[in-house]
């Protein structure tokens, strides 16, 4: 194998140096054993030539330009380039170090015709060497800083670093040193650290607490020539407390009505303190003075100014004026500080009342009253006092607030205020009365005042007790003698204090009834009892029970309450079945269909019914001939009104009610003027009308004759007709029910001949009172 070797030539400098590297290249050979792959050259180059680098030169180049030399890696063709035939490297853009500190190349010698490799390729390293061309920057600025006032001399405020992008280990270019250009003597800075300090004691912010300082740094160590960088900090003083506190004023005057409430502001105070923040806070209190217990004092939400309220109600009568004094003291103290106290200060307060016109002042605030229910009207219940509190003493008058006695139980003395009934009072109604009383100025009616009077109605006992809920019961068929049906329980409204105690026993009506009885249980509960077997709906459905209850207050109040008791069919169990006597009913077990069937023949059968009754009724109905004719009463006409009943002297009423007596009063005939009989049928003889010596004879030919006229006519109806006469027949049983009659007796009618009469009168004698029913006894 065949061992080659490149030469490398390095040139530094400017192209004047060029030429005598390459000549002396000629004599001075650089064998790869050497440190030759490095190249050096400056950044920032400004020349109007491409910058040489060096040249690269393989010992099998024979200068006959059959060696072609290639560059390859980093910036090679663009940044860098190589001459093919000679080996020169040139940088054709302008280098900067801070951006690209070196460059990895690889350089190869090829056969130019061939293009085989003549070489291994080689890896060489273009370094940019570093020159002074940027200057400190401070990356952070402008900067804020903060140091509390009065600190000391030498305190550090802050640190500033500027950063040279220059190389630092190459020359000064990087080597930076600070300075102040404004701020002093305030503060100072150290050249090399950068810290800022204070140089001047006792800096108070009160009197300045803002500064602003610049600061530069400068490369090359300071020197001539070097580059610099400037920053800027504002700087401010923070407050501490070395100051107390102090009242602008050393006495505050201030007023307030006598009629404010507690609780409302009379005014405000602040001890000014020149610091700020929490050194500023201010504590307040009253130390001293005669309105200690009257006023209090607060801080507000501010913690600067003190709030001065009242705490309890003002008078002018009794006091006008009260004497304060407050001290106002910081909450945050400095300990380093002390020595500048004591931090709070003092001043008076002077606060005068205002005389207001007042309203009346009652002698309580409330007053409480009890009263028995059975208080007479007209009854004092209290008698309330209120007075003017200002010093003209006005005089009051008293009144109602009819909103709080709507019903008007109450009434009030308008001039001394004695309260008075004037209704009754129930306490089962209203148990208390919650009234308001208002007294009013008679100078000044605006200014009214009010007093609440609570009156408790106290229970007296005056209600009777009464069954509660249980006024009806039952008692089963199959029940046995002194069987439980019901336990009754009574309640009262009234409320004794020892609480109700009742009594209970059977009405003396009904102490001696064979069928219930009564046990009480003293506790207030009574229980009914049977006192027989045998019960049925069919021979007495209901029984009533009187119930004889008393409480035992005084004075003693009782009632009687009746129970229901109904007779009811029940189950082996004793649930009640029914409570009525039992009709036929149909089975239980019929279907829907066939209950529809029963009813449907029920129905055709009504149908039917009608349908025969209206074609009976058809075939009565009378033939007419002679509509006219048809009459069957006699117009017995005369000139002048009859008089009713009192005129007996047309006609003899006696004979008309009772034709057996009619021959007794013939000769008794009416003498004012005589009737003009017209006779309604034109069949009847006059003759057979007229005919007959008696009254008896005269009705009975009468009828004869009517009789015979219905025979003989052709167009009579064949049915019966309604006759009116004026008494009943002899075969009836109820004889004459005319009431002509009537007013010739003056005994009372006994109706008790009605129930004789058969079930068609039954309805009648119920009216009269005198149905026989067997009615069933009440217990």
């Amino acid at each position: 194998m065949v061992t080659s070797s490149f030469s490398w030539y390095c040139l530094l400098g400017t192209p004047a140096e060029e030429e005598h590297v390459r000549n002396s290249a000629l004599l001075q050979r650089a064998k790869r054993s050497w440190v030759w792959n490095q190249f050096f050259v400056l950044e920032e180059y400004t020349g109007l030539e491409p910058l040489y680098i060096g040249k690269l030169h393989s010992d099998m180049d024979k200068g006959d330009g059959s060696i072609k030399y290639i560059l390859t890696g980093e910036g090679a063709g663009t940044t860098f380039t190589i001459d093919d035939s000679t080996g020169d490297i040139h940088a054709i853009q302008r280098l900067d170090r801070e951006v690209k500190a070196q460059y990895i190349l690889r350089a190869q010698a090829r056969n130019r015709l061939t293009d085989r490799p003549l070489e291994p390729e080689s890896e060489f390293i273009v370094k940019i060497q570093d020159i002074n061309d940027n200057e400190p920057r401070f990356l952070d600025g402008p900067y804020q800083a903060t140091v509390p006032e009065m600190s000391k001399i030498g305190t550090s405020v802050i640190q500033l670093t500027a950063t040279d992008a220059d190389d630092p280990t190459y020359g000064n270019s990087a080597r930076v040193v600070y300075s102040i250009l404004e701020g002093q003597p305030y503060f100072s800075v150290d050249a090399k650290t950068g810290v800022v300090r204070v140089s001047l004691a006792d800096m108070d912010r009160e009197t300045r607490e803002n500064y602003t300082v610049v600061i530069q740094a400068k490369d090359m160590g300071g020197q001539l020539g070097g580059l610099a960088g400037t920053t800027t900090i504002n700087i401010t003083l923070s407050d501490i407390n070395d100051n107390p506190p102090m009242f602008d004023q050393r006495l505050y005057q201030m007023s307030i009505p006598e009629s404010a409430p507690v609780g409302s502001v009379v005014g405000r105070i602040w001890a000014k303190d020149r610091d700020i923040g929490v050194n500023a806070e201010m504590k307040y209190s009253i130390i001293d003075g005669d309105g200690r217990d009257t006023f209090d004092i607060s801080t507000d939400p501010t913690n600067l100014f003190g709030i001065i309220t009242v705490k309890k109600p003002l008078n002018f009568e009794n006091k006008p004026s009260y004497t304060l004094k407050v001290e106002g003291a910081n909450t945050h103290l400095d300990p380093a500080f002390r020595h500048r106290g004591p931090f709070k200060d003092v001043t008076i307060v002077h606060v005068s009342i205002e005389d207001v016109d007042e309203p009346p002042q009652f002698d309580l605030p409330a007053y409480y009253v009890e009263l028995p229910e059975d208080a007479e009207i007209g009854t004092m219940v209290k008698t309330v006092s209120a007075r003017d509190p200002d010093a003209a003493n006005n005089t009051v008058r008293y009144s109602i607030d009819r909103s709080s006695d709507p019903d008007k139980y109450f009434y009030i003395e308008i001039t001394s205020g004695s309260l008075m009934t004037v209704r009754s009072l129930d306490r089962e109604e209203v148990g208390w009365h919650n009234i308001t009383i208002l007294a009013m100025e008679m100078n000044n009616p605006t200014q009214i005042a009010s007093v609440s009077v609570a009156v408790r109605v106290l229970d007296v006992n005056d209600n009777p007790p009464s069954l509660m809920h249980y006024l009806e019961a039952y008692v089963c068929e199959n029940a046995k003698a002194g069987q439980l049906i019901q336990t009754v329980t009574a309640v009262d409204p009234d409320e004794p204090l020892g609480g109700q105690h009742f009594y209970y026993s059977l009405a003396p009506e009904a102490v001696n009834n064979p069928n219930f009885t009564l046990k009480d249980n003293q506790d207030n509960t009574a229980w009914i009892l049977t006192r027989r077997g045998g019960w049925s709906q069919q021979d007495q459905t209901v029984f009533y029970l009187p119930i004889f209850i008393s409480d035992g207050e005084q004075p003693v109040q009782s009632s009687t309450s009746t129970l229901t008791i109904r007779v009811c069919s029940c189950d082996q169990e004793g649930n009640v079945m029914s409570c009525n006597a039992e009709a036929y009913s149909l089975p239980a077990s019929l279907s829907r269909g066939a209950l529809i069937a029963i009813l449907a023949c029920i129905f055709v059968l009504l149908v039917m019914i009608l349908l025969m009754l209206s074609l009976r009724t058809h075939r009565k109905k009378p033939y007419l001939c002679d509509e006219e004719e048809n009459v069957h009463e006699n117009i017995v006409r005369y000139d002048d009104e009859g008089g009713g009943e009192e005129d007996t002297e047309a006609f003899d009423i006696a004979a008309m009610w009772n034709p057996r007596e009619a021959h007794h009063h013939l000769g008794k005939m009416r003498q004012d003027m005589l009737p003009e009989i017209e006779s309604l049928s034109r069949y009847v003889p006059q003759a057979c009308v007229m005919g007959g010596g008696s009254g008896d004879s005269n009705v009975h030919g009468y009828v004869l004759a009517k009789l015979l006229e219905a025979d003989m006519d052709p167009c009579a109806p064949p049915y019966d007709s309604l006759q009116t006469y004026a008494y009943e027949g002899e075969g009836s049983v109820a004889e004459s029910l005319s009431s002509l009659q009537s007013g010739t007796s003056n005994t009372d009618h006994e109706y008790d001949y009605l129930n004789d009469w058969g079930p068609r009168f039954k309805k009648l004698a119920e009216m009269y009172g005198v149905l026989e029913t067997n009615s069933p006894p009440l217990w």
